[in-house]
């Protein structure tokens, strides 16, 4: 029986893709920036009629802050939108405001909040992983191992906070719509003793039995492939199910996030894990290596 779990935050169970206000957040940025064009206005000149910073437009219109629904009202009468279609955009704005279960959590780093919030509502995910496998994938002795070691200067409280919330959003690969993973991980992270040889058998027998899953795909990039399109280090794609929402490529390193969404760059990332893939041992022989990787650490 694979170990995973609907979320259970402070004594609730929560039930993920109820839908993210981080997503629709991109998306009611999405339509005020196409709608501003489609005025044929620059930032500079909304500022001006509404006495705004251009820079608080930009920030609202790269959905790097919120957006009253107030404000987005005086956008859209600017923009001359009006009907149905402002009161559907008004909804949007209300609904972009509501709090994701992860927001309790944004002590941590807004950041990862907002990566939470796409993750909660992607359909899938290809992730490509050279250093410590996905946290979706891992356990709670090997996440707490990472952590420790990311985080060096994080508090007890502060690491155990991480991990519980990295258990919780776990919840995705096991509800009635489970996300789509498809996971290209380096041979040496299943050897390398994350957490010490128990830690590390128990995570490959866990691997094991969630790549059994008809949704979770991993794969297993030997040392013999030599180099690959991986080598600039890890990256996620998150595919949404509404095509209002477009993809979107995920990279972090030690002090910082990244989100690229232009859809040329999004390709190449594509091109980058379809290479990946097809250097990677197939599913079965990846199953069959992490077995045998196991039984080393017993």
């Amino acid at each position: 029986m694979v170990r995973l779990r609907l979320a259970s935050i402070k004594g609730r169970w929560v039930m993920r893709r109820a839908g993210s206000p981080t997503v629709r957040r991109r998306r009611l940025a999405s339509e005020l920036r196409r709608l501003r064009e489609r005025a044929q206005l620059t930032l500079e000149e909304v500022g001006e009629r509404l006495g705004w910073s251009a820079t608080k437009l930009s920030r609202i219109e790269t959905s790097r802050v919120g957006v009253t629904p107030k404000d987005v009202g005086l956008l859209l009468d600017l923009y001359g939108v009006g009907g149905s279609r402002k009161d559907s955009l008004l909804k949007l704005a209300r609904d972009a405001r509501k709090k994701g279960w992860w927001q309790a959590y944004s002590d941590l780093s807004s950041e990862y909040a907002a990566y939470i919030g796409l993750e909660a509502e992607a359909a899938s995910m290809c992730s490509f992983a050279p250093l410590v496998l996905p946290g979706l994938l891992q356990t709670e002795d090997y996440a707490r191992a990472v952590v420790r070691a990311g985080f060096v200067l994080a508090s007890p409280g502060e690491v155990e906070r991480r991990v519980e919330v990295r258990m919780a959003r776990q919840a995705v690969l096991s509800q009635p719509t489970p996300l789509s993973l498809w996971t290209v991980v380096d041979e040496s992270v299943i050897r390398r003793p994350v957490g010490g040889p128990e830690a590390v058998r128990a995570q490959l027998k866990q691997l094991i039995e969630v790549g059994s899953l008809p949704h979770v795909t991993i794969q297993v990039l030997p040392f013999t492939a030599g180099a690959h399109s991986g080598t600039s280090g890890a990256f996620e794609i998150l595919e949404f199910p509404d095509r209002a929402d477009p993809d979107v490529v995920f990279l972090e390193n030690l002090t910082d996030s990244l989100y690229v969404e232009s859809e040329t760059d999004v390709y190449r990332y594509r091109v980058a894990f379809d290479h990946l893939r097809a250097r990677a041992l197939d599913p079965d022989q990846s199953r069959y290596l992490i077995t045998q990787t196991a039984t080393e650490f017993d």
